[in-house]
This record gives structure tokens, C-alpha cells and sequence, in this order.
């Protein structure tokens, strides 16, 4: 039996790749900053709340690790934890670019001092690229990056460690430079679970307008179930890399609303209003990248429309809501 730690296991893709691990037989053991506070409820709403081993740990504590590592031996090592929020980044740009990018170097020298064979996964994102001129899309792995926000730079700044920590200590360590995706376990700041969700509680009645910023952005949708096959397998291969993973296309965050109001029988026309307090200081217009390395690589195959995509959040939308109704009963 493997053993993989997987920091941010509360957060959505903790919960969805801590299911992938332990239907593929590992031992699953998940760091969280504080046992009484940590939100758990997708591990819950995925059944393996039994399963994960949680502890509790500062990323901050280099000593800590260490001796996490010791203790617990794993082959595999997931780094999910980040403050990911693009919006809050520019409202706490110091806290965020603090603990994104401490939180990995702390996690690598740790690996580094005790056990050099130890896999790395390392959370990278699409927002590294910043700004890229329509002309020049798709991004790939080679694109030039020009990070736009605090969220951004930290996530620029703790994937060159990465690259570092593998071309001077020769570590495994792989990371997955995702875009947007998306599920029901996404956080409630987040723009496309606030629209779903708020579509949902229009339609009972627990609403009577959704709030957005700028909607004419247009971002590469996934959904996130598939996404963390992909991390699985860049850990699980010869070779680390660095791979993007997408879907290809680009869509207006317009058009988001629009397919998925329509799925509750909606007029977003009636129900969404514009809200200049909403839109960022600076903000990505357009962004999709190329997949092509992990299809060829890793096999990855993302087979999902972006009609599939919606038809899926807001089924898993329903379903979630009835089952917060009666986990919370019970």
C-alpha cells in the first residue's frame, strides 16, 4: 500500500483526488491548519470522511514536516493548500504571497533533507500567464509568463521553486499548471459555485438577484473530477514534468450564466446585475491554453463539452443542496 499526503485536502480538489487514491489502494493522510476549524464537509458529501487519516500541521514549521515525513513515510507528496482566491489576493496580497510560496519551499527542503525519493505534486495555475494577447493563444508549457494578480505572482513564484528544487536537487516533482475547474465542491467566493448556486436558491425562492463583475471574461472550464487524474498520473510516470491542463476552449463567463440559468428555467436578464464593487483591478480578458503534452504524455483524456460541464454542476448542485439538508438534520 502507497501512502500520499495531501495538504488542502479540504478544499475541492483534496477531496475528489483523496477518492481517486483510495480507490486505487492508498493510505491517504490529509494536512489541515486546524482540525477544529476545518470545513470537512466534502469529504463528507464524497463518503471517505472515515478513510483519510487528517492531522493537523504548520507548513510554516519546517521541523514539522520533517517530522510528518518521517513519521508517516509516503511515497507521494499532493501540495493543494494554497489561498486561492484571485479576488481576496488583491485585498491580502502580502498573507497570500506568504503562504503560497513559504508553505512549498518549507515542503521541499523538508523532502529534500529526509527522503529525495519522495514524489512531489506541485498545484501550479493558468493564472501565471497574466494577460497573453488573443493572437498568441493557446498557452502552453513554454509561454513566457506575466503573472497579473498577488495570487498569480505567489503561484509564478512557487513554480520556479519547483522547477529549482528539481534541476538542483534532482527531485521528482511534477506540477500541474490547471485551469479554471470546476464542481460542486468549489468554495462559495468562487465565481462559477456562486453562480450555480445562487441560480438554485433564485429558483426556491431563497434569492431574488445574483450580484456579478465583469462578465465579457472569458476562461477554459473544466470540471475537476478529471483534472486530478491528471495529477495522479504525473506522479505515476518515468519522467517529472510540468504539464497544462485544459480543455482547450475558451468561453465567456456571459455565456456561463446564460447555460446555466437557462438549466433552471431562468432569465438571467432578470436576475443578474452588474456590480462595479465585483470587478478586480486588473483582470485576465482571455486565457485558454494547449493540452497536448498531457494527452500525448500522461494519456489524459478530457472528453467532456462545455454543455456537459454545466449539465454536471448544476445536476451535482441539486444534489448537494438536498444532501447539506439532510446531513445537517442529522
Amino acid at each position: 500500500m502507497k501512502t500520499a499526503i495531501i495538504t488542502g485536502i479540504t478544499g475541492q480538489d483534496g477531496a475528489y483526488l483523496s477518492k481517486l487514491l483510495l480507490e486505487k489502494g492508498y493510505k491517504v493522510i490529509g494536512i489541515t491548519r486546524s482540525l477544529q476549524s476545518g470545513n470537512i464537509n466534502g469529504l463528507n458529501f464524497l463518503g471517505i470522511q472515515n478513510d483519510v487519516e487528517l492531522i493537523e500541521a504548520n507548513v510554516f514549521d519546517l521541523s514539522n514536516i520533517i517530522r510528518l515525513l518521517e513519521k508517516y513515510k509516503p511515497e507521494e507528496f499532493y501540495n493543494l493548500a494554497a489561498q486561492s482566491s484571485v479576488g481576496l489576493s488583491f485585498e491580502q496580497p502580502i498573507g497570500t504571497l506568504e503562504y503560497n510560496i513559504i508553505s512549498i519551499a518549507n515542503i521541499l527542503e523538508a523532502i529534500r533533507i529526509v527522503n529525495k525519493n519522495i514524489k512531489v505534486y506541485q498545484s501550479s495555475s493558468s493564472e501565471m500567464f497574466g494577460n497573453v494577447k488573443k493572437e498568441l493563444l493557446p498557452v502552453d508549457e513554454n509561454f513566457i509568463i506575466h503573472p497579473a494578480s498577488p495570487y498569480a505572482i505567489s503561484k509564478a513564484s512557487s513554480h520556479w521553486i519547483c522547477v529549482n528544487y528539481r534541476e538542483a536537487y534532482k527531485l521528482f516533482i511534477s506540477s500541474g499548471i490547471l485551469f479554471n475547474h470546476e464542481s460542486v465542491l468549489r468554495r462559495p467566493n468562487f465565481v462559477t459555485k456562486k453562480i450555480v448556486s445562487g441560480a438554485l436558491k433564485i429558483k426556491n425562492g431563497q434569492l431574488d438577484m445574483l450580484k456579478v463583475g465583469n462578465t465579457s471574461i472569458m476562461r477554459d472550464w473544466g470540471y475537476a473530477p478529471k483534472y486530478v487524474e491528471a495529477m495522479w498520473t504525473m506522479l505515476n510516470i518515468d519522467k517529472p514534468g510540468d504539464y497544462v491542463i485544459c480543455t482547450g476552449e475558451p468561453h465567456t463567463l456571459q455565456e456561463f450564466i446564460e447555460k446555466v440559468f437557462s438549466k433552471f428555467g431562468l432569465d438571467p436578464a432578470k436576475y443578474v446585475k452588474s456590480d462595479a464593487s465585483l470587478i478586480r483591478p486588473v483582470d485576465l480578458k482571455v486565457i485558454y491554453g494547449n493540452p497536448t503534452k498531457a494527452k500525448t504524455e500522461l494519456n489524459w483524456n478530457y472528453n467532456l463539452s462545455f454543455d456537459d460541464l454545466i449539465e454536471k454542476l448544476t445536476e451535482d448542485e441539486i444534489y448537494y443542496n438536498n444532501w447539506i439538508k439532510k446531513f445537517s438534520a442529522s
